[in-house]
């Protein structure tokens, strides 16, 4: 074996350069194992790295020159820090729905309404686009008369609440309309008789352009939104 590959042979040439110096200290370093030992108190090639006790006589050259033999015999072993926590990324940012990610359905009421119950139709809006979309803020809603005899209906559900739906691909978020769609005011032959008679909505969701729906009913067949007044209540939405 080489003297460049031999165990103890860097501490050999480094007691030999520091040897001069430590003379000077009234001191003899010994060199190969016996640097190992007097540094560390231990022999062979596995050792545990340490700072060197201070000699109790030692001058402080000798110690500095120690210290540095300790550290050189069992090689820098510096902590590099603690490893980087990991960043997980930001979630996606989930976009609004719109009327080009959203099919929307008018479904006007299957019951009548009563003197002290609404008929209720509802507004479905569909998630057909391949990622969530939300709901947030007021929907608005507007009923024209098929005839234009009448002024619109037109209303939003914001006293209702605006908070955030969220919708996965494929989901359904719902509101209920309360309307009165009987004349309960004149004779019964005229009850069904409204000054709306609307056969398709306008609705605009959120931040978005209005959209002309059809009216159905449950079964998907043509309907007719009949609005008695003006008392119409537009629920929040709920997925």
């Amino acid at each position: 074996m080489s003297a460049r590959g031999a165990p103890g042979g860097g501490l050999q040439r480094i007691a030999a350069s520091v040897r001069p110096a430590v003379r000077r200290t009234g001191e003899l370093l010994p060199v190969g194992r016996d640097v190992v030992r007097a540094v560390t108190g231990r022999t062979g090639h596995r050792m545990m790295c340490s700072t060197p006790m201070r000699p109790r006589t030692a001058p402080s050259a000798t110690v500095l020159l120690l210290t540095g033999l300790a550290l050189a015999a069992c090689g820098t072993r510096a902590d590099s820090g603690a490893p980087a926590a990991e960043v997980s990324p930001a979630p996606a940012r989930v976009g609004a729905c719109t009327a080009g990610t959203t099919a929307v359905r008018f479904v006007a009421a299957a019951v009548h309404a009563t003197a002290s119950q609404p008929a209720v139709a509802r507004v479905e809006v569909t998630n057909t686009s391949g990622a969530p979309c939300t709901l947030t803020g007021a929907t608005r809603l507007t009923a024209r008369d098929d005839q234009g005899k009448a002024a619109p209906v037109e209303t939003d559900n914001s006293a209702a609440g605006t908070g955030a739906v969220d919708l996965r691909p494929r989901a359904t978020a719902v509101a209920d309309v309360g309307y009165t769609d009987l004349n309960f005011e004149g004779t019964a032959s005229a009850r069904e008789v409204c000054p709306v008679q609307a056969s398709r909505v306008e609705i605009a969701l959120p931040g978005d352009v209005a959209r002309t729906v059809e009216v159905t009913g449950a079964d998907g067949a043509p309907a007719v939104f009949s609005v008695c007044g003006d008392g119409v209540r537009f629920g929040a939405f709920r997925a």
